[in-house]
């Protein structure tokens, strides 16, 4: 995929004196103050997130009748059942839930839908499960917002609904005891990007406080919201950042038997972690669990204290997210045909595409990959006996909650927000889903928005990229949307020795300016070859990183990007 590179623009004064006051590399104090950090005190607060900038969760609607419920829940030795969705998110939610609650002297249950059977959100059968078990109260994760009729069905049955949730609410909510989601109009809580692990935190931070109860005890539970957090694609500002920092640290040396066993089978014994291993590598197999089978095994295994059990439910994890990787892209393969049978890949602004008994499981996945690709909204329907389940994703601007929203009619049910969603409708009525969702992007969504841009953090003296720079930028991690890491642009660059393709298509390469050498790799850039091999000056674009082998650690350039110089000097 082509790229246009954007640069972004700053007040060179303003950043000198910013360098200057704190004595940062020239580049560092760009980034910082194009990001919104613009005095020294509010980056030495950003360079040092604490557990103290944690917001007061009673500013959170219903945050008062949520505790009040709980405690009396727990005077009354009431059964409690906490229902989580499937996913990451949902998944270690529901298990800092359980863990918590339990330690407490809660009776607690829990209950993950089946993907095939319940499909999304608060279902009849786990209500049904909450009868089962005598349950009197309800604690959902992740979900909840829009189950209107279940809600109603669990009230009926003298069942109490707390509902902690951070999807887009609808204009009218249902009618469950407390409702947490700082989404909420009116909602007066400062952070509204929570995910649905951070808004279950919220909950017991407020239990905590409440009943005096030490919030060390609920802080060792932040490994399990880092990975919610992580996972969940949220912007890691703000309370985010912090929780994500703090669980990092907690992950770091959890004494989990569950999560410890996860990360042997994930490869990182002995690593210290970071958020794209949490996204690459911890999530898709907990969220295999829920994708091929029962995702109750993930939450099994999060809160497992029996060594042999996590071990068994681990290997299990590692097996399934295999035979996801194998389902996912025989689906890739299967939509990528019919992408280009039934649209115009070039003029389409947004791509329908169904399938006859697509894996539930994946096509979300596919979805996303698909979009970026071609750089469209995606919406994928896997069918079966006259029902679709449809999972989509979307471009920058464009709004898939909103859409759907304006399709509602045709749906049997939808849900999501922005950037990704979900519906069900009746197989007959996808071709009208088809033309009216279509006919919406093409209003909605420009040329200008399918292009797509690479942010330029700023240009950088090939010379500045040394240990000091790589010590900033480890200040600025954990990085994630909102904070992505910084990409940086270099200038008339020559390439030392000979290029490779090594694996998949990548290009491995040592970039060199004045006699400085730094290796660089470019992940599935295999078709840029030629430009290394031309002899002509590169400007290239890059994020900074470590790269460690056979225990030897050496500054290494990702690159994103490379276009021929025009020959000035910068």
């Amino acid at each position: 995929m082509k790229f246009d590179w954007v640069i972004k623009e700053y007040n060179e004064q303003k950043v000198r004196n910013l360098a200057t006051e704190l004595q940062l590399p020239f580049s560092i104090a760009t980034v910082l103050y194009n990001r919104g950090f613009t005095s020294s005190e509010e980056v030495k607060h950003f360079f040092n997130p604490s557990i103290q900038d944690l917001h007061d969760p009673f500013l959170m609607q219903d945050m008062e009748k949520a505790v009040e419920r709980i405690q009396t829940a727990l005077m009354n030795k009431e059964n409690v059942l906490i229902y989580g969705d499937y996913d990451v998110d949902g998944t270690t939610a529901t298990s800092l839930l359980y863990l918590y609650l339990h330690e407490i002297g809660l009776n607690t249950i829990y209950y993950i839908p089946d993907r095939e059977k319940d499909g999304y959100g608060l279902s009849r059968t786990g209500i049904d499960e909450a009868l089962k078990h005598n349950a009197t109260l309800i604690i959902t994760c992740d979900c909840g917002i829009s189950a209107f009729d279940e809600i109603s069905y669990a009230k009926a049955n003298s069942i109490d609904l707390i509902v902690t949730d951070h999807h887009e609410p609808a204009e009218t909510l249902p009618d469950a005891l407390a409702i947490l989601n700082p989404k909420r109009e009116n909602d007066l809580y400062p952070f509204k990007e929570l995910c649905g692990a951070g808004v279950a935190f919220k909950l017991l931070q407020a239990f905590s406080i409440k009943n005096n109860i030490p919030l060390e005890k609920l802080y060792r539970h932040l490994d399990l919201v880092a990975i919610g957090t992580a996972a969940d694609i949220v912007p890691i500002l703000d309370e985010n950042r912090v929780l994500v920092a703090k669980g990092l640290e907690y992950l770091n040396r959890t004494s989990k038997v569950g999560v410890n066993a996860l990360l042997k089978v994930s490869g990182f014994t002995n690593k210290i972690l970071n958020v794209v291993n949490i996204v690459f590598g911890l999530a898709p197999r907990i969220n295999a669990a829920g994708r091929l089978g029962e995702a109750t095994r993930a939450v099994k295994l999060l809160t497992s204290f029996d060594r042999n059990e996590s071990r068994e439910l681990s290997s299990l994890l590692e097996q399934e997210n295999r035979n996801r990787q194998s389902i996912e892209k025989e689906t890739i393969d299967q939509a990528i045909l019919q992408l280009n049978a039934t649209h115009d890949i070039y003029k389409d602004k947004l791509f329908v595409i169904s399938g006859e008994n697509w894996h539930q499981g994946v096509i979300g996945i596919v979805a996303s990959k698909l979009k970026e690709i071609y750089n469209r909204p995606v919406v994928m329907i896997s069918t079966q006996n006259g029902v679709g389940k449809g999972s989509a994703r979307s471009i920058a601007d464009f709004d898939l909650y909103l859409a759907f929203t304006e399709c509602a009619d045709l749906l049997e049910n939808y849900g999501g927000h922005k950037m990704a969603a979900g519906l069900t409708i009746s197989k007959e009525k996808i071709p009208q889903f088809q033309e009216r969702i279509k006919r919406i992007a093409n209003k909605q969504i420009t040329e200008d928005m399918l292009n797509p841009n690479l942010i330029i953090d700023c240009d950088i003296d090939f010379n500045e990229i040394n240990q000091d720079i790589l010590s900033h930028l480890k200040k600025m991690a954990p990085f994630g949307p909102g904070n992505m890491r910084p990409i940086f642009i270099a200038r008339n660059l020559s390439i030392a020795g000979m290029p490779r393709i090594v694996g998949e298509n990548h290009l491995k390469f040592k970039a060199a300016k004045n006699k400085k050498v730094v290796s660089a790799i470019g992940w599935k850039l295999g078709t840029m070859y030629e430009m290394l091999i031309s002899n002509r000056p590169l400007d290239i674009a890059f994020v900074i990183e470590e790269n460690e082998w056979n225990g030897i650690k050496e500054i290494q350039l990702n690159v994103k990007d490379i276009h021929y110089s025009n020959g000035l000097s910068y």
